[in-house]
């Protein structure tokens, strides 16, 4: 299931959500200021950047200009209830499922979410040789939801 960290006031946040609903992929939205941030879903954002911290904070924000604060110097564990506490420096939005990561709305990279045998559907130009797309979608869509109950 992807999930999508999120804030009110973004904007490439809402883009993602609009791209997502368009796409009718499901996913779940943690919104970074009004849910707390749990250790072991701090732990994964940070064990999937590809560049560490750089990937998901920003390090331009208020809080840690302000304060001087040098994350590089923080422990994993002392940067994870350093972000718990002060949610706004977080890069947003940030998409994650059990393979994908991305940060920001990029619309080239956001296709990625989209599951494999949809994208071959999609591409897919004899419409003799291929089934009706919106068909597959929906039984595909349909099959995934009772999986996951």
């Amino acid at each position: 299931m992807i999930r999508i960290y999120t804030a009110p006031s973004c904007a490439s946040c809402r883009k993602v959500k609009a791209w997502l609903k368009e796409h009718q992929i499901p996913y779940v939205e943690k919104n970074i200021f009004s849910t707390l941030l749990r250790e072991g879903e701090l732990r994964e954002l940070l064990e999937r950047s590809e560049n560490g911290t750089d990937d998901i904070i920003s390090k331009r924000s208020k809080i840690i200009k302000e304060n001087k604060v040098d994350i590089e110097d923080m422990s994993v564990n002392e940067l994870i209830h350093f972000i718990q506490e002060n949610p706004s420096i977080l890069k947003r939005p940030i998409i994650i499922d059990e393979r994908r990561f991305q940060v920001g709305y990029n619309a080239e990279e956001i296709r990625a979410f989209i599951p494999r045998e949809l994208r071959n559907l999609q591409e897919c130009n004899s419409s003799d040789y291929c089934p009706k797309f919106t068909d597959i979608k929906e039984e595909y869509y349909k099959d995934k939801c009772l999986e996951n109950k």
